[in-house]
């Protein structure tokens, strides 16, 4: 578990099922082992996924690695990006801005591929938590004593509480609280990730290429030989199965089947022959509670925020760090600690959520016009003598949200700074 000042254990151990093993789940897992709890998590993939695009740890986020005792992991996988820049049709660089004014990013923030840090927490928690991978929840069914669990794979069991971190499709919100189309709303866009060949020779550097209604993105951190391709336009909801990739990538190819400028047709081709293609919409998740008798939802599936906010993966750190917290304060009441989590989280998810919805369209501009002007203020930026205020004005409304979840302390736990 590393170097960390362990708290004391609570009086009797409470066994946690954790549906999903991306972030939220195993960052759970990490803190609810500390307190004395016994996690198990369950994860529908056959092995720990790898892929994803670059996340931010921003502000409070970043606090919370440190208390985990994972920054340095984290600073060691670092995207360690320079720079990007918007690039013609015919590939020439319009402008180019330093990445810490592309990311908004200051301080102590930093980025790191979703997959890194997946590894990292998983890494730190294998040894104490047991893992059940190609296996998922079948059905719940709670009675005053706990929640009996049966598993497509693995025998019943039961548990004292079980949390749902298994992301926006979230099966276990779903068993709970009924059908998604409820509780998503979609944002009017769609995104596109996936690793491709680096035939830009991008050397920790994104290429953004803005069209109307659509933006394309490559880029490659440090130490990859590999890029990364993003898509993302503007569609009303489209009706697919989200486990159908085939289905996806035609959806992808016919979206952006009439635009030959700069690198499209070939990064459509890669987009073919990926192996790890994530195809989704931009959607928030917007429930009036997160729990249910001993059901907790935790991260995208409690409050998806859509890649448009930047903070998801922030706020499943925080809501991990945060909700263990609460259990383990609650001695035993869970409805209290669930209502404490919630209501704590609530105001700065619902900020986030408000910037998200805005933020789409600045991704998926509608007009040339409007374009035009973000590739003038680009190429423009570098030359201003204010280019410093200006930078910060933009970084002002990421880093509000960046902070917009204060850590609370919980007793016995002692911040671990040293990392």
């Amino acid at each position: 578990m590393g170097h960390h000042t362990t708290p004391e254990p609570i009086r009797t151990a409470r066994t946690v099922l954790i549906s999903g093993a991306s972030i939220a789940g195993p960052a759970l897992a990490l803190w609810l082992h500390r307190y004395g709890f016994v996690p198990t998590v369950v994860e529908r993939a056959p092995e720990l996924r790898s892929g994803g695009y670059k996340v931010d740890l921003r502000g409070t986020a970043v606090e919370v690695c440190k208390r985990m005792g994972i920054m340095d992991e984290v600073r060691a996988h670092s995207t360690d990006m320079q720079t990007g820049s918007y690039v013609d049709a015919d590939n020439k660089t319009v402008g180019e801005l330093p990445a810490e004014i592309f990311g908004a990013r200051t301080g102590e923030d930093d980025e790191i591929m979703r997959g890194d840090l997946a590894r990292i927490l998983y890494d730190r928690t294998r040894d104490d938590v047991e893992y059940l991978f190609d296996d998922s929840i079948a059905s719940l069914t709670e009675d005053e004593d706990g929640v009996l669990v049966t598993f497509e794979n693995a025998p019943p069991r039961r548990f004292d509480l079980v949390v749902g971190a298994d992301g926006m499709h979230s099966h276990t919100r779903r068993l709970t609280f009924g059908d998604e189309q409820q509780y998503r709303r979609h944002l009017g866009a769609y995104i596109s990730i996936f690793t491709a060949p680096n035939d830009l020779n991008l050397d920790r550097h994104e290429a953004y290429h803005a069209l109307p209604d659509k933006l394309v993105c490559a880029y490659s951190s440090r130490g990859q030989t590999t890029a990364k391709n993003m898509f993302v336009f503007a569609s009303p909801e489209l009706s697919y199965d989200h486990r159908d990739t085939a289905a996806q990538k035609r959806l992808l190819t016919d979206a952006f089947a009439a635009d030959r400028g700069w690198q499209i047709p070939r990064l459509l081709t890669n987009a073919a022959a990926a192996d790890d293609f994530y195809f989704d919409s931009m959607s928030l998740i917007e429930l009036d509670r997160w729990s249910k008798g001993r059901v907790v939802l935790l991260g995208d599936a409690a409050h998806c925020t859509s890649p448009a906010s930047g903070q998801g993966t922030g706020l499943a750190l925080i809501g991990a760090y945060t909700l263990a917290g609460e259990l383990a304060a609650a001695d035993g009441d869970f409805a209290r600690a669930f209502a404490a989590y919630e209501s704590h989280l609530r105001p700065g998810v619902e900020h986030t959520q408000t910037f998200a919805r805005k933020f789409v369209g600045e991704m998926t501009m509608d007009r040339k016009w409007k374009i035009q002007l973000r590739l003038l203020m680009v190429r423009m930026l570098p030359k201003m003598p204010w280019k410093g205020f200006i930078a910060k004005k933009i970084a002002e409304d990421v880093q509000k949200m960046a902070h917009a979840v204060p850590l609370k302390e919980y007793a016995g736990v002692v911040g671990h700074r040293a990392a």
